[in-house]
């Protein structure tokens, strides 16, 4: 049983269901392609669909795109690094590399620090690359050179802040915040090539958000398994069943949950019948999606399925209604 009468959520995820109130669970998400992908967690849209012309843009790229900075240092669409298509946190499709997720890293971090460079120093040679510019601009108009152009002016940016950094620097907050988000760790997941489970992205990810960001991505792997399900999931879903009401709630304390919105989605459901290994396969017939903040009516449930859990019953959504839902929010007609 959760917070709402009459919604029941996973045994796992019993904070989730103390928080249910300020969530809507859609139950009857279509159209996924039944592949480990999170192409259409950004999108909506199918990988193949308009490919010719580089595909559709993640949601952060639009918003880059459409939506000026809220502050110049800090990089308006965030993704955390990962590897692969099933952590994917965005690609800028046909709007172009201009567009694409800024992703820090390791060496990223210390790239965006000056090492000893002071700011006079970095506005000396801001003067001087500006002078390049110019006349690199009168010989080449090519895409290229713009591209390389915002990517320039976004490093000085940064460099000239130390804004961003400080959002990345988790040792700022309170221990006792921290450790209701849960640590986790940054090493990969049980030996999988998931990801991590570091819950602390999910604190950073406030972070950024607060400091200036419009959108950040945290990809949270290996909760559904075609093999021992039921076991392995009882260690799995823990740590996230405390890290996302954690970031609903902090969100709302500090007065920023009505201007945000969390989404949670995956790139597909899961059987309802359990297979010979006692775990679930891909199901691409009906898939969940989680949603807070934003100005979403919250406390509902929207969609059913058939009693077995195969197939949309009650008001089935595409995975591209989600994504239309999400920019009307925004203030954005994707029609």
């Amino acid at each position: 049983a959760t917070s709402v009468p009459g919604i029941q959520i996973g045994e796992c995820f019993p904070r989730i269901a103390e928080s249910m109130d300020k969530a809507a669970v859609l139950r009857a998400v279509v159209g996924c392609e039944g592949r480990h992908d999170s192409f259409q967690c950004m999108t909506g849209f199918r990988d193949a669909e308009m490919r010719s012309v580089g595909g559709h843009p993640a949601m952060g790229s639009v918003l880059r795109r459409l939506q000026g900075p809220a502050d110049r240092s800090v990089p308006r669409y965030v993704g955390r690094k990962t590897d692969g298509v099933w952590r994917n946190p965005g690609t800028p499709g046909f709007l172009g590399a201009t567009f694409a997720p800024f992703i820090p890293d390791g060496e990223g971090l210390a790239n965006m620090k000056l090492n000893g460079v002071s700011l006079d120093r970095l506005g000396d040679r801001r003067a001087l690359l500006a002078g390049v510019d110019r006349f690199r601009r009168q010989i080449d108009r090519s895409s290229v050179y713009e591209s390389a152009d915002t990517f320039t002016r976004q490093a000085f940016d940064v460099l000239g802040s130390s804004r961003l950094i400080e959002a990345m620097n988790l040792d700022k907050e309170d221990k006792s915040l921290r450790d209701r988000y849960g640590r986790g760790s940054s090493a990969p997941a049980f030996g999988e090539d998931a990801g991590p489970h570091w819950m602390d992205q999910f604190l950073m990810a406030r972070r950024l958000v607060e400091a200036g960001s419009r959108y950040v991505t945290v990809s949270r792997p290996s909760w559904g398994k075609p093999v021992t399900n039921f076991s392995a999931l009882r260690s799995l879903l823990p740590p996230l069943d405390q890290a996302f009401p954690a970031l609903v709630s902090d969100l709302k304390e500090r007065g920023l949950l009505e201007s945000t919105l969390v989404v949670w989605m995956t790139d597909f459901g899961r059987t309802p019948v359990i297979n010979s290994a006692a775990g679930r396969d891909h199901w691409p017939q009906a898939a969940s999606v989680l949603l807070a903040g934003g100005g979403m009516k919250t406390g509902q449930t929207i969609g059913s399925t058939n009693r077995y859990g195969e197939e949309p019953e009650d008001r089935p959504i595409h995975y591209r209604d989600v994504f239309a839902s999400l920019y009307r929010n925004i203030g954005i007609n994707a029609a």
